[in-house]
């Protein structure tokens, strides 16, 4: 199934600035977009980087350039169906959670993530647009029931869990074992215990 992955290699991860330089964003970002590239291709996806801009260096995959609007990017990336969309940012995605993703009945599949958002969709009906504006799941929940779409819910905390806040690296720190985890323990962050409270903190 072709897998539309929305990247943005230019200033990415704009909270993560109290603990990232903007080089250290773009070089932890671009190994979270490998990491999904990984997962989606070892699922028996087809991913295709939907990136803002040109990127710097190679990845590995085909990279298609859409400046506008993510939402009307991926509508109209979205002509061929079926056909995926997976965040650059789920560094915790594993092969085995895209698939359950893949596997789900439905014309319209949906992976919630934390905070109202949606982290990634299976678009199987024509008449579906995304919207990932305000609270995203539940509009495209909406989306879907007013195309007439069967909708199925992805329940996986693998799809859930996306890399925004400095909090979400200790998910990162303590379930990722891939390139995105790798990148944060060379660059000297670890997890500590303060007060029986888990914390990242930078050495």
């Amino acid at each position: 199934m072709q897998t539309l992955v929305p990247f943005d290699p230019t200033n990415p991860n704009t909270r993560l600035s109290a603990l990232l330089s903007e080089d250290e964003r773009r070089a932890f970002a671009t190994e979270m977009l490998s990491d999904v590239l990984d997962a989606v291709r070892r699922a028996g996806g087809e991913p295709v980087v939907l990136a803002s801009a040109p990127l710097d260096g190679d990845v590995d995959a085909p990279v298609t350039v859409d400046d506008r609007p993510l939402s009307v990017a991926v509508n109209d990336a979205l002509a061929a169906l079926p056909a995926a969309v997976v965040m650059a940012d789920l560094a915790l995605a594993t092969p085995e959670a895209v698939q359950r993703l893949y596997d789900a009945g439905g014309d319209v599949v949906v992976a919630p993530g934390r905070g109202g958002g949606t982290n990634a969709l299976v678009v199987r009906h024509r008449d579906f647009d995304v919207d990932y504006h305000g609270v995203s799941f539940r509009d495209h929940l909406a989306a879907a029931d007013a195309a007439g779409a069967a909708v199925e819910t992805v329940d996986s905390f693998r799809l859930a869990v996306d890399i925004d806040e400095p909090t979400d690296l200790l998910d990162v720190l303590v379930h990722g074992n891939r390139g995105a985890a790798d990148w944060l323990r060379d660059a000297g962050f670890r997890v500590a215990v303060d007060d029986g409270t888990p914390t990242v903190v930078r050495e």
